[in-house]
């Protein structure tokens, strides 16, 4: 069993930053490839960043792409998501999730993924 908990999330203003942690337990994490999904209201669930079991290999959705970066520290059991140049649309509940199949894959569907945390708020005014 495997449990995320997403930290860092918050009110910001457009342009604005924030950085969020998502911390898992378990030894194995090191092994996992993780991923950053988010949802606003009446929507569905959409891919953010994905990133490998080591770090070495990233992806991003296009909305995103060049403003947010994902990063993960195995010896901490954590991946964080820095979102720079934030706008209103950005507005949503992010959840942090893990593949625990592993290797050099960053997947971005939500059904690829096995475990999910609760999700963080990130609000974003105009």
């Amino acid at each position: 069993q495997v449990q995320l908990v997403e930290s860092g999330g918050g009110l910001v203003q457009t342009g604005g930053s924030l950085r969020l942690s998502c911390t898992a337990s378990g030894r194995t994490f090191s092994s996992y490839a993780m991923g950053w999904f988010r949802q606003a209201p009446g929507k569905e669930r959409e891919f953010v960043a994905a990133i490998d079991w080591n770090g070495g290999r990233t992806s991003y959705a296009d909305s995103v792409k060049g403003r947010f970066t994902i990063s993960r520290d195995n010896a901490k059991n954590s991946v964080d998501l820095q979102l720079n140049s934030l706008k209103p649309e950005d507005t949503a509940v992010y959840y942090c999730a893990a593949d625990v199949r592993g290797g050099y894959i960053t997947p971005s569907s939500p059904s690829d993924y096995h475990y999910w945390g609760q999700g963080t708020q990130v609000t974003v005014s105009s």
